[in-house]
């Protein structure tokens, strides 16, 4: 059967922020079956992440009160995981990668956190891109790990406009259809 791909050497990549999770076939948690998940902090106590195509019918403005002019298309909240559902975590683009807005924290190149308690004033013309997401996905230290070696996921490189795309409903297949040599190939395979 097809695997998940594998660097040249034959070891596993070395999870990272800014990297993406893209589920396969062998995931049997529901809560992240057909997900793409963006990582943004891994550290040897475990990893954090958010959900990309899981978006809510809340509206931002319900939730966030002046934050709905900012964020992108379309204007809702995303489901980012199971972990803390009422918490809150944004993660922007900013407009100059060498300027980056006030409480941002970079993830990787062009993308970072930013913090809701900012006045969102302070920041709206310093940002080309702007998603929040209701909850996360947490591991403990050498979980995520032990997923990977497991084929639940698909570790792959991410892009910023993986998060801020308008139609998220085939971010899985369009991650995995535009890999290298036979990852693509994966694209088709059934959930």
């Amino acid at each position: 059967p097809l695997r998940p791909p594998k660097r040249h050497d034959g070891d596993m990549q070395t999870p990272a922020a800014g990297m993406l999770l893209v589920a396969s076939p062998e995931m049997r948690d529901p809560n992240f079956a057909g997900t793409v998940v963006l990582l943004l902090d891994v550290n040897p106590e475990g990893a954090l992440g958010v959900v990309l195509n899981r978006p809510t019918p809340i509206p931002v403005d319900a939730a966030l009160e002046g934050w709905e002019d900012m964020v992108s298309q379309p204007p809702k909240l995303f489901a980012g995981g199971p972990c803390e559902p009422n918490a809150a975590l944004a993660v922007g683009r900013p407009t100059n990668p060498n300027e980056p807005p006030i409480s941002f924290s970079k993830i990787a190149e062009g993308l970072g956190m930013i913090e809701l308690d900012t006045p969102p004033e302070l920041i709206a013309s310093s940002l080309s891109g702007l998603r929040i997401f209701a909850g996360y996905a947490g591991w403990g230290a050498g979980q995520l790990e032990g997923e990977l070696e497991e084929e639940a996921w698909y570790l792959l490189p991410g892009l910023p406009g993986d998060v801020f795309r308008v139609d998220q409903s085939h971010l899985r297949r369009e991650v995995l259809a535009r890999q290298p040599g036979s990852a693509a190939w994966h694209a088709n395979r059934p959930l």
